[in-house]
């Protein structure tokens, strides 16, 4: 009797299940694994070849428009970087009050100028106090209502480019960056 107990399929049954659970959880990792991957290159491809796609063309766009402008006389930002770079005057931040009746507000902002050489730049740093003084003065004038809207910053940047220039003996400045505005 006990060979044919040894003998039946009843042996062999315990063993059957051990190998086929760790072999269906081995297909379930397995296949959580490739659904994880395939999701996250789809979502490497849906954003990242969306941007760089859309970056070449824009590159190529912004290049051929460059090319064209540039036979007018008109150049864009980055043409105009590219084909003549200015020299860069860095200035110190300015922290200032706002023109706000009721409440008080503070303007913080860091402005590099883009001049038209290096001597330029040398009266500029001979000139820092007068700089300072009148953009501190422009900047104190001004509402954060109208600086806080885009084309209250452009105003700005020419307001500021006109009056630095009108500091120098003959005008330098092309043009003010900020590089820093915050409105608290």
């Amino acid at each position: 009797m006990s060979d044919e107990a040894a003998a039946t399929p009843e042996a062999a049954t315990p063993a059957a299940p051990a190998p086929a659970l760790p072999m269906k959880l081995l297909i379930i990792v397995v296949a959580a694994a490739l659904v994880a991957g395939l999701g996250g290159a789809f979502v490497i491809v849906k954003f990242m070849g969306g941007h760089s796609g859309g970056g070449e063309a824009g590159g190529e766009q912004t290049a051929e428009a460059g090319g064209k402008s540039e036979g007018h006389g008109e150049s864009s930002g980055k043409g105009a970087a590219g084909a003549t770079p200015g020299v860069v005057f860095d200035l110190d931040p300015f922290i200032v009050n706002l023109a706000d009746a009721p409440d008080i507000r503070y303007l913080k902002m860091t402005i590099k100028l883009e001049v038209e050489n290096e001597g330029v730049s040398a009266n500029l740093a001979g000139r820092i106090p007068q700089l300072r003084d009148a953009i501190l003065v422009l900047l104190s004038s001004k509402d954060s209502a109208t600086i806080r809207s885009p084309q209250g910053k452009f105003q700005l940047r020419d307001e500021i480019t006109q009056r630095i220039n009108g500091l120098l003996p003959k005008p330098g400045v092309k043009t003010a960056y900020f590089t820093d505005f915050v409105v608290q």
